[in-house]
């Protein structure tokens, strides 16, 4: 492969792969998730990963000095899912319950009453191929705290807008990993 160039400022174009895991204790690094067994759905209008802080200034009466710290952290990743099915709905809702019926064929989701509440949260991986200048990840801890919508329409596919509020991941309070691919081997050699 050829030496990527991410080392330097790049126009990054394009969308990728939404993967998903269940959190089990300690966060998945960005290697372990697999688009043939992790993936949440195929995605319509691209992600988007939204930061922000929340300050706190103190000044004295005549304002000469000051100091300013960062009181709240907030990060959340938005993205329209277009292939989905009912095991999908149950990830994106904390009441969802999902049955299936191999004898019938029919799987069932039951949505909602906040006894079901599974307290669950996932490691999401969003993958960004880029073969000229190298991919990028990001890897959160999460939960989808947006609700969803299904319009069922005529001439429009129905698309989920998920919108997953990012949780501390590790004992550093870190709300997202952004890996990029700076080298000139593949990630994981």
């Amino acid at each position: 492969m050829s030496k990527k160039k991410r080392d330097g400022q790049v126009i990054t174009l394009g969308s990728g792969d939404l993967m998903i895991k269940e959190f089990q204790d300690e966060m998945p690094a960005y290697t372990e998730f697999n688009v043939e067994t992790d993936l949440l759905g195929r995605i319509k209008g691209g992600a988007t990963l939204e930061y922000s802080g929340e300050w706190y200034t103190a000044t004295d009466d005549t304002g000469k000095v000051s100091k300013t710290i960062i009181t709240e952290e907030e990060a959340t990743l938005t993205s329209g899912i277009i292939t989905w099915n009912g095991n999908t709905l149950a990830k994106l809702c904390a009441t969802g319950r999902v049955t299936d019926d191999a004898e019938q064929g029919i799987r069932t989701v039951k949505i909602g009453g906040i006894a079901n509440n599974d307290g669950k949260s996932y490691a999401l991986c969003f993958h960004h191929t880029d073969k000229i200048d190298g991919d990028v990840w990001i890897v959160i801890r999460a939960v989808n705290q947006g609700g969803f919508s299904l319009a069922f329409v005529k001439d429009e596919e129905t698309v989920i807008d998920a919108e997953f509020t990012c949780l501390p991941q590790d004992d550093e309070g870190t709300l997202i990993q952004y890996v990029e691919q700076i080298g000139q081997t593949e990630p994981g050699e």
